[in-house]
């Protein structure tokens, strides 16, 4: 299976951008019926996520708390100002995998898969990498 790059344009400081339709529309077009979809973010002040999509507050409280525990300035020595975002983007971490089964992504009913900004807006990519089970 090939790799799949999709953009994510994001207008916030820090924002989590909800790609679950992307990445299952990749998942689609790939017919895969079973298998495992990587999704990888190549930036060092961004993360990938999957954690609740239905109510939007959860993402603002993730984001709110994030915030508390790595405040955007509290002394860092990185030359940029960006310590914080790459600080939260190695909490986070670049990359989840999610299993495939009867060709769709298997998620809980209320999970979504998540680009998770920490230095924008900026346009970002994002790979996603299908594997197909060989059974």
């Amino acid at each position: 299976m090939g790799l799949t790059t999709i953009r994510v344009k994001t207008h916030e400081r820090t924002e989590f951008v909800n790609i679950t339709q992307q990445v299952k529309k990749s998942v689609h077009s790939e017919k895969v019926e079973r298998g495992l979809c990587t999704v990888y973010c190549p930036h060092t002040t961004a993360a990938i996520t999957i954690n609740e999509a239905a109510d939007p507050a959860v993402q603002r409280d993730i984001l709110m708390e994030l915030n508390k525990v790595v405040p955007l300035n509290d002394g860092y020595t990185h030359m940029e100002g960006n310590s914080a975002a790459h600080i939260k983007a190695s909490v986070i971490g670049e990359s989840v995998t999610v299993p495939i089964e009867n060709g769709s992504l298997v998620l809980g009913t209320w999970q979504g898969i998540f680009f998770c900004e920490f230095d924008g807006g900026r346009n970002r990519s994002v790979h996603i990498h299908i594997i197909r089970d060989q059974v």
